[in-house]
């Protein structure tokens, strides 16, 4: 569970709602039209730019924003020297069966244990991993086109509601659920927009910069063991995937430790 995602939406969320608790009657900020509007339009406006496959593997990709961690960099490093190890004394087959927390790795590992060469690996691993990024692109796609479409619904809205009340000066009790519409439809617009789709839509984009990362370390680890490459060899090459910080640590610790 990733609990920044899921604290910085709830806690943005409450703070709002408790704003318009202690301000006045939160009836007051309750408007079908609007949400009409509003929710309805960007729905549909957006569902309008991309093909249904997208657009509902977007909200899959959101619930895997707040559901999906990936592992430690170093706790996958030092799974992969384990993985070296194993291959180097027992051969690739010693791997059978082997459970790992990765899809990716798992099928990386299979490709060993059926001999395909690193060439090979690499190349269907690799478009993988295209595919992944592509997946994941589409989806932060999908959040950012609400981002910029809902405050525009909201202001469509925001328009409507003064057509409304302009042509209804003369009835003095039109005039109130007329503007409620023209400025709740903003209010609506602008917290859709900044509040969840441009934060799902960066912690997506950030998501799959991380997945990608982490797959590219798979691979180099893959191929080295398939090529023969000994396992603190590998260790080293992996450790440039670690934070220059996290990197340091570890190099005075090799040299603490002799």
């Amino acid at each position: 569970m990733d609990f920044a995602t899921l604290i910085g939406l709830a806690g943005a969320i409450l703070l709002i709602a408790s704003a318009v608790i202690l301000g006045t009657s939160p009836g007051v900020f309750i408007n079908p039209p609007s949400l009409l509007i509003v929710v309805g339009g960007t729905l549909l406006v957006v569902l309008s730019k991309f093909s249904f496959g997208q657009f509902f593997w977007a909200f899959k990709a959101a619930v895997r924003a707040f559901k999906f961690k990936l592992p430690e960099t170093q706790d996958s490093i030092d799974e992969l020297v384990e993985i070296a190890q194993i291959a180097r004394k027992e051969g690739v087959l010693g791997l059978e069966g082997r459970e790992v927390g990765s899809p990716f790795l798992s099928q990386g590992i299979q490709m060993l244990v059926d001999g395909q060469t690193a060439g090979t690996i690499k190349q269907l691993l690799s478009k993988e991993r295209l595919m992944t990024l592509d997946h994941n692109r589409s989806g932060a796609k999908v959040f950012t086109a609400m981002a910029d479409v809902a405050p525009a619904m909201g202001m469509i809205g925001t328009l409507i509601g003064l057509v409304q009340m302009l042509s209804n000066m003369e009835d003095p009790k039109s005039i109130g659920p007329a503007m409620a519409v023209a400025l709740l439809t903003t209010l609506y617009g602008a917290m859709i927009a900044t509040m969840i789709a441009n934060p799902i839509a960066d912690k997506l984009s950030l998501r799959m910069t991380e997945e990608a990362r982490m797959q590219s370390l798979y691979i180099d680890a893959l191929v080295a063991i398939q090529e023969g490459t000994n396992p603190r060899i590998i260790e080293q090459m992996l450790s440039s995937y670690l934070p220059p910080g996290e990197r340091e640590k570890n190099n005075e610790t090799e040299a603490a430790t002799g």
